[in-house]
């Protein structure tokens, strides 16, 4: 992140529970990939109403298709992989809602630069021990996939949530002010012989931001204020970072992060977050001189009982990948940027005007939001196409579930439901087939739903997780591309 104090972190689903139908994948023709149907040909998904939940056992991971050395396990904190002892305090199909739209509403915000003008006051050292401004950032709660960690010497294993659209990466530590409940102690600078404290007058520091953030201490502060009131503060800080097994090809020497003494949120027990943005401060960057290439890789898992991985650097992609360009903004160094111009569904190309994509920004790859997030007349186009597919086979509509207005009832289907493919096209070409998954969220049988939304107006798009799940989703940051895999994990 260029700056801590004066840029808002993400936090968000990489997400919250989607219990959703299960995916067939076969192959796609040239630049095209994904899923396609089990018993319903290329234009169509045939799924097994028996098949639609989740299941309560955990399923073991499919290995990456990679050869980083750091492949990093990832799972859903509320599922039964997550190590977590609140994994089973499932959220409600509408809070999994309000909290995606919360999302959605503090990336707007810190995109229109609305957070600027929200700071929190100066206060004493002997208060704070730090005068700091914060901007509004992300709001918490969406986001629900974490991962192993090492910190420290000796190594401390931790369970940090990720995300692909904030920075600085941060955990809570001794002695704490004010922190939130976590399953695991808090980390303990003194039990490391790595530790050290960021000077605020050290480049990390001014990396972080441009204002003077000095504690009484001459520490290097940071404080972070989200979207609803949340927030974590503390000091930033150096130490060993260990990435999957303990070896030296696995260490980040030096590894900046955030200690916090002073965290409030919906964080559940997790130990903290990791960033893997595009600023030099977030893991991703920091890790890019000790696995070869600027970049990483992840698969979500397709339920929340199954694994997914994270991989750092980008030695190779899955063979079946396919790439398209990576849009980038000089003035928001977080996003990740791809030009999405249209869709197919059951095969059909969609009529949408090539207007109704020429957002302000374009669309972000965000692993923190659940429902992608199109501009109106792009939506509008999209579920006319869908509506009229599922039409064909008379499906019973059921009601809307607030903001996913396209709902059906399958409740009284013992057998198959015959599902219409959706593609999504970006401006090169290349074409992303999404499973079943991808295209419909089931908050019960008896309410299955598209799994899109409009966004308030043509500002922004927005890839969400629900879309992503199941392929190795490769940012190769130094190529400025993103690449889809298919049948990255189960």
């Amino acid at each position: 992140m260029a700056c801590a104090a004066s840029c808002s972190p993400s936090r968000g689903s990489v997400l919250a529970v989607v219990a959703v139908l299960a995916v067939a994948a076969v192959a796609s023709p040239p630049r095209s990939l994904g899923a396609s149907a089990e018993m319903g040909g290329p234009n169509w998904h045939m799924v097994s109403i028996s098949s639609l939940l989740p299941s309560s056992v955990c399923t073991p991971a499919k290995a990456a298709s990679t050869n980083s050395s750091s492949v990093l396990s990832v799972v859903h904190r509320h599922g039964p992989c997550s190590p977590l002892p609140s994994h089973r305090d499932l959220p409600s199909p509408a809070e999994i809602l309000e909290r995606d739209q919360q999302r959605v509403n503090a990336i707007r915000r810190k995109i229109t630069g609305a957070s600027s003008a929200i700071t929190t006051s100066h206060a004493s050292n002997k208060d704070k021990g730090v005068s700091v401004p914060a901007r509004l950032g992300w709001s918490f709660g969406s986001n629900n996939y974490i991962m192993p960690a090492g910190l420290g010497t000796p190594a401390r294993q931790l369970y940090v949530e990720i995300d692909s659209g904030s920075d600085l990466s941060w955990v809570q530590c001794k002695p704490c002010k004010d922190c939130y409940p976590q399953q695991d102690p808090l980390f303990d600078p003194a039990n490391s012989s790595t530790y050290s404290s960021v000077h605020c007058g050290a480049k990390a520091c001014k990396d972080l931001t441009s204002s003077h953030n000095c504690s009484s201490d001459d520490t290097c502060r940071y404080e972070y204020l989200y979207a609803d009131q949340s927030h974590t503060g503390g000091h930033l800080a150096r130490d060993t970072l260990t990435l999957g097994p303990s070896s030296d090809d696995n260490k980040v020497l030096g590894f900046v992060f955030g200690c916090g003494d002073d965290d409030k949120g919906t964080f559940a027990e997790t130990d903290g977050l990791f960033g893997l943005g595009r600023a030099k401060v977030s893991l991703a960057s920091q890790a890019a001189a000790r696995y070869g290439a600027p970049g990483f890789s992840y698969c979500l898992p397709s339920t929340s009982s199954a694994t997914g991985y994270l991989s750092l650097g980008v030695t190779s992609a899955p063979a079946n990948a396919r790439f398209t360009a990576m849009a980038t903004r000089s003035d928001e160094p977080s996003f990740y940027y791809v030009d999405l111009v249209g869709f197919k569904v059951a095969g059909r190309k969609v009529e949408v005007p090539a207007s109704a994509f020429k957002t302000t920004t374009g669309t972000i790859v965000d692993s923190g939001t659940v429902f992608s997030r199109l501009p109106p007349r792009a939506y509008a186009a999209l579920r006319a196409a869908f509506t009229r597919a599922m039409a064909r086979y008379n499906y019973t509509r059921a009601p809307a579930l607030t903001y996913l207005d396209t709902c059906y009832d399958f409740a009284g289907r013992t057998e198959h439901a015959r599902i219409p493919a959706v593609a999504l096209v970006f401006a090169d070409g290349t074409e992303l087939n999404l499973g079943p998954r991808g295209v419909l969220y089931v908050a019960s049988v008896a309410q299955m739903c598209l799994a899109f939304a409009a966004i308030e107006d043509d500002f922004v798009g927005i890839l969400g997780n629900a879309q992503q799940k199941t392929f190795a989703v490769v940012y190769d940051v130094a190529n400025k591309r993103i690449g889809f895999g298919a049948n990255g994990c189960g």
